[in-house]
């Protein structure tokens, strides 16, 4: 039943994806990369979710959440506010620029070698970090929700390498010849099965751990009284994520990949006008501020339970005997849903993975395409030729990240706080200088080229050799973030009093789609972060 189950639901959603796309043109470069700047504000929210929501949150926070409480809670609701700063601020001037990527706004703003620098660090950092994560994450989800090694007599190695290499080829399938409207169409019905098994295993869960003769209420009790600091949402002193990180790394890590991340925002790029990315823009928010309840309290049950039941508890443990917090999420699911269910939580789970995967391939032909092909390697390239490097991209990305998935994260514990710290690596030098690009008319080109390299250079120290220093220094490789940040902020402020543009940067009006603002969004944005004000506020003590 669970085989059954799992292939109806995969092959359900790819058969509704073909159905709706089929006819659509994916040979032009607006067509394969922004959908025509066609979609709507539903299809940008679903869209928005899934390419975030995958089996690095579903893994990566869950298991967080078995080890540090709601304080990991963080990641999902900062990134609500975030998101009203992508629709209120952001977006209007990408919309404006008539832009495909991130590089191409900064092109505009300081120059070629800008782009050309900053397309060379999402397409590497893509194929290094952000795939192989998605890749270990979600093969490491189905690996234990649905016993692979036992199925297929494997090595739990073994398996991860088989899961990722599945993901991987069927992923590149919608990306290479689908698109950004294949991407954006099996993503909004991917994200409804998210959120349907996402609260069933929250459901089952607490059900779980409630027994015969508990309630939902007794089973928060009883979590409370075995690990008092479970639902505080500050966090304490040495966890991964308190209070002082909410205003350093924390929150600039969220502001760079929901207001200037390549392989979110494309989406938005693809809106057929202004409000309507605004209207998507802030449904994906409110979603954000609700998500810990889907990928944070399965981890805190998921704890309780373990320390309840020997049986559970063992599926946790790593070949040292140690609890592996990349076990928790899929051994959860395996435990407390129905086996009728599992088959289709488990496809969910892969459309989840797919959804990421398949959006940032996109995004890395995005970039590839008009960032390096058209601008160096071939000037006179037809759309066919563009679009068909796109995919030769893909594809290339995609063996490249199969192969380090493994290598790069497996035995790693804790490994959602270990990838967001090497995403700081290129998150923070590259915030700091497209803000600096808004805010300031007259920094040049060149002074934005060193401070990119100069962030770079300090991030990558710090994240790979400078451990104990940081600690000793400031406590949190977050705070260091926030270091970093304002540094690069103040070395570009001094260099560009040197290194000027000859005229102020005025941004012109590229005319591709309507840019009247959808009236409530100022409104709507300020209740959404008044919400997480109040919702940080409320659980601040637990």
């Amino acid at each position: 039943m669970t085989i059954v189950t799992f292939i109806l639901f995969t092959g359900l959603v790819a058969f509704l994806t073909w159905w709706i796309t089929r006819g659509k043109t994916t040979n032009t470069e607006d067509g394969f990369f922004l959908a025509g700047r066609s979609l709507t504000g539903l299809v940008i929210a679903g869209s928005l979710l899934l390419t975030n929501l995958s089996t690095e949150q579903l893994v990566g926070l869950n298991g967080g959440a078995f080890k540090e409480g709601l304080s990991v809670m963080a990641w999902e609701v900062i990134a609500g506010m975030s998101l009203v700063v992508l629709a209120l601020f952001f977006l209007p001037r990408y919309l404006k620029s008539g832009i495909a990527t991130i590089p191409q706004f900064l092109e505009e703003r300081y120059g070629s070698g800008t782009r050309a620098l900053t397309t060379g660090i999402f397409i590497v950092a893509y194929m290094l970090i952000l795939l192989p994560f998605v890749l270990f994450s979600g093969a490491s989800a189905l690996a234990y929700m649905l016993d692979l090694p036992t199925q297929l007599d494997m090595s739990a190695k073994g398996t991860i390498w088989t899961v990722v290499a599945f993901i991987a080829i069927v992923g590149s399938a919608y990306a290479i010849f689908g698109g950004l409207r294949a991407v954006a169409v099996s993503d909004t019905f991917n994200g409804l099965g998210l959120l349907i098994g996402g609260l069933m295993i929250t459901y089952f869960s607490f059900k779980y751990a409630a027994g015969a003769d508990g309630t939902f209420s007794t089973v928060i009790a009883d979590i409370k009284a075995d690990n008092p600091d479970a639902f505080a949402s500050l966090g304490r002193e040495g966890e991964d994520v308190h209070w002082p990180t909410l205003f350093t790394g924390v929150l600039l890590l969220n502001f760079f990949y929901w207001c200037t991340n390549q392989q979110i925002i494309q989406r938005t790029f693809g809106a057929k006008n202004l409000a309507e990315g605004q209207k998507g823009v802030l449904l994906a928010a409110f979603f954000k501020i609700l998500a810990p309840i889907i990928l944070v309290l399965p981890g805190i049950v998921a704890l309780y339970v373990a320390n309840q039941d020997a049986e559970f508890n063992q599926l946790l443990l790593n070949d040292a005997g140690e609890r592996d917090d990349s076990k928790v999420y899929g051994s959860l699911v395996r435990t407390v849903l129905p086996p009728a269910l599992t088959g289709f939580f488990a496809a969910v789970v892969v459309g989840s993975i797919l959804s990421t995967f398949n959006s940032v391939l996109n995004s890395s032909a995005t970039l590839f395409s008009l960032g390096v092909y058209k601008k160096a390697i071939n000037k006179d390239a037809t759309t066919e030729q563009v679009v068909k490097s796109g995919r030769w991209c893909s594809a290339l990305v995609a063996v490249f990240a199969a192969i380090g998935a493994p290598l790069i994260f497996m035995g790693r514990d804790g490994i959602f706080g270990y990838f967001q710290k090497l995403n700081g690596v290129y998150f923070i030098p590259l915030l700091a200088v497209i803000l600096v690009g808004m805010f300031n008319k007259r920094v040049s080109g060149q002074s934005a080229v060193v401070s990119i390299l100069v962030g770079l250079a300090v991030m990558m120290w710090g994240t790979f050799l400078g451990g104990d220093t940081i600690g000793a220094v400031f406590g949190s490789g977050y705070h260091f973030m926030g270091a970093v940040f304002l540094g690069v902020v103040i070395l570009q402020l001094v260099l560009g009093s040197k290194m000027k543009r000859e005229e102020p940067y005025v941004q012109q009006d590229a005319k591709v789609v309507d840019l009247t603002p959808w009236k409530p969004a100022p409104m709507v944005g300020g209740a959404l972060i008044v919400t997480v004000l109040v919702l940080y506020i409320a659980l601040a003590k637990g």
